[in-house]
């Protein structure tokens, strides 16, 4: 299996007023000759070690079975940073998600040989990570074409925000375990995000999202989701 490398960069946002740190996975075939998909991955340091998606990439793309893809991990700083950034009612939320969209999309753009296109970008997260690359395909949907849901958390306004988004062009791929009905949040309380996916998963249907949805073994854990990596990746990214 080759390997391809994994870059740290740090990038200045405007919008968050911070500098944000990068992980950027590059295949082990990298050339500026190419042309490559994106895959933006909030929760970005937990991606690379706990779902291993840059094992999984180097595996998908030795045997030919996904297309030429960069992944570009955003790490959290803490825990509390996480919560401001991703929650809906986070101080930072509306600025994180500019950041993704305006300014590290067209960062992304002139650094690599990228589509440049909706289609070729991707997000995917998982819980509160999952919830903002939802919200931020919903505020810019012609900017991102694919949304990779891990059992997202949600509440009244990730729901409002699927019901009136203006383009249900891209698609979704989205994933809660049935164990996951009684999961502890920052609120300090215990919320069934196994039937709030339902809910979630019923209006993506009925907006006609081009969209799969899938109940899958296990709880609230890194277990349930890098069993789910592989095939996200294939089914996302097929050659």
């Amino acid at each position: 299996m080759d390997k391809g490398k994994i870059e740290e960069r740090t990038l200045y946002s405007e919008a968050l007023q911070e500098d944000v740190k990068l992980l950027i996975y590059l295949p082990a075939t990298y050339s500026p000759l190419y042309k490559y998909s994106l895959l933006i991955a909030s929760d970005g340091k937990d991606y690379f070690q706990l779902g291993r998606i840059s094992r999984v990439a180097d595996d998908l793309l030795t045997s030919e079975q996904i297309e030429n893809l960069i992944i570009v991990g955003v790490p959290y700083e803490n825990v509390k940073a996480r919560r401001s950034k991703y929650h809906p009612n986070g101080d930072k939320n509306a600025a994180y998600m500019r950041f993704l969209a305006q300014e590290l999309v067209p960062y992304l753009d002139a650094q690599f040989p990228t589509y440049q296109i909706g289609m070729g970008r991707g997000l995917i997260g998982d819980s509160l990570a999952a919830t903002v690359s939802l919200m931020t395909a919903c505020a810019y949907p012609h900017t991102f074409g694919k949304v990779m849901l891990h059992s997202p958390y949600v509440n009244d306004d990730v729901l409002t925000a699927v019901k009136n988004v203006s383009n249900t062009q891209f698609t979704v791929d989205h994933i809660i375990g049935l164990d996951e009905t009684a999961v502890p949040t920052g609120d300090g309380i215990e919320k069934n995000f196994l039937e709030e996916n339902r809910q979630l998963s019923e209006i993506f249907k009925e907006r006609g999202f081009d969209y799969r949805y899938e109940e899958v073994e296990g709880g609230h854990t890194w277990k349930t989701w890098q069993k789910d990596m592989s095939r996200t990746l294939q089914m996302n990214y097929t050659k």
